[in-house]
């Protein structure tokens, strides 16, 4: 399955994801790729308030992970901009929130091509590319979907 979406501005983005995490069962795993500024974070900020969660998501960049617990499902943040690799990111003990036998909610990874490698076969891949200043356009794909 392949989406194309697009989004007029940040707070049509939100509502997008909104929409989507609501659509959501755990457990999952959700990469977002796009390059700095192409709306990663608003994505995010949409998904969490899509599931209840009642904190303000911030961006993870220095905290590597935030957890949410507040929604109708755990909600784990990534942002792995700083990770230099899959090995770093096993090192720092991330596999448990990637592992579709053990978790116990989802895992929305800023940055996942940081650490290719570390996420499950099968997982939601979501590409945000910047049309121009407001403009985006959202892919939603699911890679290795049981057939």
């Amino acid at each position: 399955m392949k989406l194309e979406i697009l989004s007029k501005g940040p707070e049509q983005t939100m509502a997008i994801a909104e929409k989507f995490a609501s659509t959501l069962k755990y457990p999952c795993v959700i990469s977002l790729r796009g390059e700095l500024g192409a709306g990663k974070t608003t994505f995010a900020k949409g998904f969490a308030k899509g599931l209840g969660v009642k904190e303000v998501l911030t961006s993870p960049t220095f905290a590597i992970l935030n957890e949410y617990n507040s929604g109708c499902l755990p909600l784990y943040h990534f942002d792995l901009y700083r990770i230099n690799g899959v090995e770093e990111a096993y090192s720092l003990g991330f596999e448990e929130f990637f592992d579709l036998t053990k978790l116990k909610g989802i895992s929305l990874v800023e940055w996942a091509e940081n650490a290719d490698g570390i996420l499950p076969m099968r997982h939601i891949e979501i590409d945000i590319q910047k049309i121009d200043e407001q403009s985006r356009k959202i892919v939603i794909e699911a890679k290795n979907e049981p057939a």
